[in-house]
């Protein structure tokens, strides 16, 4: 029987043709397949590999056109023998170079000492629940409408216009569609020559720091804020200053008064997500003009606002020109497209020519120009209209999830938008073992010590993104980190027999429920009051932004008070033992874990004869 020339797998998302292309070329290139050897007829390699002729006689057709191979009438296919033409023929044993002796190290002058800590292990996609924020499934890529784009970008007419931009600037196109369709979205007005295209918001953050930082500088950054940033600072010499970060953002006080500049992330705040409020970025731009400092605005994610419009870049506040923006298209077209902008003064984006020309003149021509099509086509909008509605969905989902299963046990802060939530947990609660032993569990969270310079840092915190987890795995992914979390604070929760207070039977239940007003904190930091009618009925509020309402039915069965509600919670009907302590009510399950505190607003009755 003979052996098969080469082996393709069917199941593979790579198409027949493709696969039979490649095998063929790594053989004829390793030499495999030896210069002037003869190759099977397409029909018997059809045969062998079990796939169509004329699949394999396209395969021969591509592989002729590109010389790997040459036919020979009455012949057939033969491996051409002018194939290594060109190459360099030395056939050197590999050296083996002693680690120590030999150590470049000792050369190295801008090496970089940066955080070892990651945000996820580099085979994420094999865990059931990967709750990491900024990676992203395949399924959400808008294959065809960037596909458009680039053939668009791709004509003879295009070629011809952009191939004559090399070495003189950006794609005049590219500018034109950021500035009209991109930035007024954020609030801000620019012309042409006061924005910059970069090869995302890394090397962005690169020239603007090359610029305007070295060691006689000093910058503020927000603690816990954006570590590659951080590490930038450092690598120039800077000396820096670590600004704290509350609800509103970045904190403005006189430790910011001799600074140079100060960077910040005030659209959803990295780590935290935080928006900085409105009265905050006119203080901190009021800051800026009283000690002349400069501000970095890095507005990576102002595109996932949830539950408000999203407040004006602080770049559109300004009067003064302090501020330079930074800002990219969307991380999940980053494999893609990775573009990113600078909008500053049209001096400032002069001095950055210069210096991205040291590197590379600019980001390549022909994605720059299939970019703009991807605007003016209007493909970007109505993408990100959808990205938004699915991201949306997860978000509240996660958080939906995380205020039922942990609903007394973790703080997400007041945030409105984003893609991952800053959880703090149970005080004794070691976020780095909890991580650990999640990840057993099919379960990806996200560490947070490198998002802190200081060594001392809390040991509670871990973060839980919503980007590369489908929708349909966030509430069991949660279930079961909730479980575990549980497990892990056993040790220092209380319980039903060990709690303070008075467990309430049948008849004290029965006197103190029907009428009771109750009011608990969601995690997500908003009150929020339910009310148990005499009837039976339940009716339930939140506060805050964005604020829910719901009703549902609750009875008293078994000296346990039980509740269904009609969309919270999932509807499920949930039983809790009762111990009141004073004013506040304490939930536990049916196997006696805490679950949930709350304050009884309305008790005047004396249960203590009960």
């Amino acid at each position: 029987m003979q052996q098969r020339l080469i082996h393709i797998d069917p199941t593979l998302d790579e198409s027949l043709q493709s696969q039979i292309r490649n095998k063929l070329v790594e053989g004829i290139l390793v030499g495999s397949f030896a210069l002037g050897s003869r190759l099977p007829s397409s029909r018997k390699l059809a045969e062998q590999i079990g796939v169509a002729r004329n699949t394999v006689v396209l395969v021969y057709q591509t592989l002729i056109d590109e010389g790997y191979i040459v036919s020979r009438e009455r012949s057939g296919i033969f491996v051409n023998e002018k194939i290594h033409q060109g190459w360099v023929h030395h056939a050197a044993t590999p050296h083996v170079y002693p680690s120590s002796q030999h150590s470049l190290n000792h050369r190295f002058k801008g090496s970089l000492h940066t955080t070892n800590h990651t945000a996820c292990p580099a085979d994420w996609q094999r865990y059931a629940y990967p709750f990491i924020d900024g990676k992203f499934d395949a399924s959400l890529y808008p294959v065809k409408e960037w596909r458009e784009a680039n053939q668009q970008a791709n004509t003879t007419r295009e070629i011809n216009q952009w191939s004559k931009l090399q070495g003189l600037g950006d794609d005049p196109m590219l500018l034109e569609q950021l500035r009209t369709k991109v930035l007024p979205r954020r609030g801000i007005q620019a012309t042409t020559n006061e924005i910059l295209i970069t090869v995302g918001t890394q090397q962005a953050l690169h020239l603007v720091s090359e610029l305007l930082v070295d060691n006689s500088v000093t910058v503020a950054v927000e603690e816990p804020g954006y570590p590659e940033m951080r590490e930038l600072m450092q690598h120039l010499g800077a000396n820096l200053l670590y600004q704290p970060v509350d609800d509103n953002g970045m904190v403005v006080n006189e430790q910011l008064n001799n600074c140079h500049i100060v960077y910040t992330t005030p659209s959803h705040q990295t780590p935290t997500s935080v928006t900085m409020s409105m009265t905050r970025r006119h203080e901190l731009l009021a800051k800026a003009q009283q000690h002349d400092l400069l501000i970095i605005e890095d507005d990576f994610e102002f595109e996932s606002n949830f539950l408000r419009q999203p407040h004006p870049a602080l770049r559109s506040l300004d009067s003064e020109n302090r501020v330079i923006y930074i800002s990219c298209l969307s991380k999940v077209l980053a494999s893609g497209i990775q573009i990113g902008f600078v909008v500053a003064d049209s001096s400032v984006i002069n001095e950055l020519k210069k210096l991205r020309k040291m590197t590379m003149r600019n980001p390549p021509l022909n994605n720059q120009r299939a970019v703009a099509y991807f605007l003016s086509l209007g493909h970007y909008d109505a993408y990100m209209m959808h990205l938004h509605k699915i991201f949306f969905e997860r978000w509240l989902t996660l958080r939906e999830a995380l205020n039922t299963y942990l609903p007394n046990c973790i703080d997400t802060g007041p945030i409105q938008g984003g893609t991952a939530y800053w959880i703090t947990g149970p005080k004794q609660l070691d976020g780095e073992n909890l991580r650990e032993k999640a990840a057993d569990l099919g379960i990806l969270i996200e560490p947070v010590k490198r998002y802190f310079a200081n060594t001392q840092h809390p040991e509670n915190c871990f973060r839980m993104g919503i980007t590369s987890i489908p929708n349909d795995k966030i509430r069991e992914g949660v279930n079961k980190l909730a479980n575990l979390i549980h497990q892990l604070s056993a040790d220092h929760e209380e319980t039903l027999s060990t709690a303070k207070g008075k467990l309430l039977s049948n008849e004290a239940l029965q006197l103190l429920l029907p009428g009771a007003k109750l009011e608990c904190q969601m995690v997500y930091g908003v009150p929020c009051t339910i009310e148990l009618l005499p009837n039976g009925q339940m009716l339930g509020q939140t506060g805050g932004i964005g604020a829910e309402t719901d009703v549902g039915h609750w009875w008293i069965d078994n000296g346990m008070y039980w509740r269904k509600w009609k969309l919270w919670s999932y509807g499920e009907t949930k039983g809790f033992y009762v111990i009141l302590d004073g004013q506040q009510m304490k939930w536990f399950d049916q196997h006696y874990s805490f679950v949930r505190q709350l304050e009884l607003l309305n008790n005047s009755l004396n249960l203590d004869q009960q």
